[in-house]
């Protein structure tokens, strides 16, 4: 039996995006034949531009920015939020675009790990916007160096070329999002989990949800940045104490999260697909939103424009 054809296109994307080879294509094809069109039944629209406006069908919205969904724009949206209306909202951390989460669920040889971790700690920042990271990475310089890898604060010659080969030699790595939020956590945490170094996370206040906190430095756990602090340096001194936060599984109890398994995205996405495309009058409704939207982008460009 063959396939429905489903046309969809995607707008608004971070730079690089394949409308072809990615998650959401990928798990449409377990039901449709999808095609990827200008003309299309639905489409996914991202944060970077405003592009979305000027299509007039059905709309799903995914952010992997700390921003929120207009559900007068969109008729489902995917995003790090944990508290929206569950047939209008999905929760996909951008993390979950790492197809190899499972794999910090293996078992860990803590011994092999600890004899790898010969440098203490570092960050790979580009951003100089991050304040209260910038402060905390000062802070910490005080009691012993922090390697910075990145283009910000870089004290290691230049920018590294491989972020994974360059952090998997140190015992910890601050991990710090741009912006705090409830449910906004990015790859920033994993990467150092893959790397078998200890996180020192800041971003999202509710990351005990997602992981275990007893294998990383939670920020959000102490009062204030001294205390904290004053966390890594106990860990750093206390061999018992490091070996305990190595040896801790990742995800709480070592069960990586059901609503993250591909085959629960897949089917939340695929359901809230077909209730879009079910129901004529969704997606339609926006037209004259939209039409309002595109005039109010418009006239702001002129307003910059001309320097009011």
């Amino acid at each position: 039996m063959s396939k429905p054809i489903l046309r969809i296109n995607f707008s608004d994307f971070w730079e690089g995006f394949s409308k072809e080879d990615n998650m959401f294509t990928h798990m449409l094809k377990e039901k449709y034949e999808v095609e990827i069109s200008e003309n299309p039944d639905l489409l996914f629209y991202s944060c970077y531009s405003n592009e979305f406006l000027k299509y007039d069908c059905p709309k799903i919205y995914y952010t992997a920015e700390n921003t929120r969904p207009d559900f007068k724009e969109c008729d489902f949206a995917l995003t790090f939020d944990f508290d929206h209306p569950v047939d209008k909202h999905y929760r996909l951390p951008l993390y979950r675009w790492n197809g190899n989460l499972e794999a910090l669920t293996l078992k860990k040889n803590v011994e092999d790990i600890i004899a790898s971790k010969t440098k203490f700690c570092c960050m790979v920042v580009s951003n100089g916007n991050g304040t209260y990271r910038n402060e905390f990475y000062k802070k910490l310089n005080e009691y012993k160096t922090v390697d910075s890898g990145g283009k910000y604060l870089n004290n290691v010659g230049g920018p590294v070329a491989d972020k994974m080969e360059f952090i998997k030699d140190y015992k910890f790595v601050l991990s710090f999002e741009n912006s705090s939020y409830p449910g906004y956590t990015t790859e920033k945490i994993i990467e150092p989990m893959f790397a078998n170094s200890i996180p020192v996370y800041w971003g999202n206040n509710r990351v005990g949800e997602d992981f275990n906190t007893s294998s990383f430095v939670n920020v959000h756990q102490y009062d204030n940045m001294e205390e904290a602090i004053n966390a890594i340096i106990a860990i750093d001194k206390d061999d018992t104490l490091y070996r305990q936060y190595v040896a801790a599984p990742y995800f709480r109890n070592n069960i990586f999260p059901p609503s993250l398994e591909f085959s629960n995205i897949s089917k939340a996405l695929i359901d809230a697909v077909d209730r879009i495309l079910t129901q004529p009058a969704v997606g339609i409704a926006h037209k004259g939103y939209s039409e309002r939207k595109i005039k109010q982008q418009k006239l702001k460009s002129f307003i910059k424009r001309i320097g009011f």
